[in-house]
């Protein structure tokens, strides 16, 4: 097996942006969306990450148009969408889109109940978003704190939660590697695929990524890393296909 790679195709005002720490006022512009995708698909990339960040700010759903052209323009690539998931119509337009699967995050905290019935409902296509710092969740655009990381990650894995989507919110934008440490801890509490995000900044980071394979880690989310060029979708695949066991 080899880490899945999602380059993030993340959405703010229909621009494709970047921010550090997931703070509003952060945001680094880099232009078309859709190019961006694309540039990522011709490269080789299987899945892409798409967030809608307007929605995560819960100013509704702002960028559903480029979500859906992305989509559309890079079938069969999958696209894992995220941002503002809080409620089934949310999730279900989203698929309609044609997502292959939808991030839900917010409303793991805030909703349970209805997170565990849209996991047993759609099965694959919706992975559960914990997004931390340290072990104090994030939720609303990581502008409040939610509960407690270990504790929520086990009562949506009893309820049927088949994937996570770990994301420490410290490293997110900031180029300083992954966090290693807290990743470790949180695949040794689950039995369920965890694809990671935040850090990420140079090839070796895949390395240190891939090795975590076999402890569950499934795949690897990167954002600014590519915009700025430290390295390409294509060397990065190549990284992990030569990490693989």
């Amino acid at each position: 097996m080899t880490l899945d790679l999602l380059p993030a195709v993340d959405l703010l005002g229909g621009q494709a942006t970047r921010l550090s720490q997931g703070a509003a006022g952060t945001e680094t512009g880099y232009g078309d969306p859709l190019e961006a995708a694309l540039a990522f698909v011709a490269q080789g990339a299987a899945w892409l990450h798409v967030v809608d960040l307007d929605a995560a700010f819960g100013r509704g759903p702002a960028n559903r148009a480029q979500v859906a052209a992305i989509v559309e323009a890079v079938t069969p690539v999958r696209v894992e969408a995220s941002g503002g998931v809080r409620v089934a119509d949310d999730l279900d337009a989203l698929l309609d889109l044609g997502a292959a699967r939808v991030v839900v995050g917010t409303a793991a905290l805030e909703t349970p109940g209805w997170v565990a019935a849209a996991c047993a409902r759609h099965g694959q296509a919706v992975a559960v978003g914990l997004d931390a710092r340290g072990r104090t969740l994030q939720a609303r655009g990581w502008t409040r704190e939610g509960g407690d990381l270990f504790e929520t990650l086990q009562q949506l894995e009893a309820a049927g939660c088949r994937r996570f989507v770990h994301t420490e919110v410290s490293r997110d934008g900031m180029l300083g590697g992954p966090a290693t440490e807290s990743l470790g801890a949180l695949l040794a509490a689950t039995r369920r695929p965890v694809i990671a995000s935040g850090g990420v900044a140079t090839l070796d980071d895949l390395r240190v990524l891939a090795a975590l394979e076999p402890d569950g880690l499934e795949g690897v989310i990167v954002g600014r890393a590519l915009y700025e060029r430290r390295f390409t979708v294509a060397e990065a695949l190549a990284v992990l296909a030569g990490a693989a066991p």
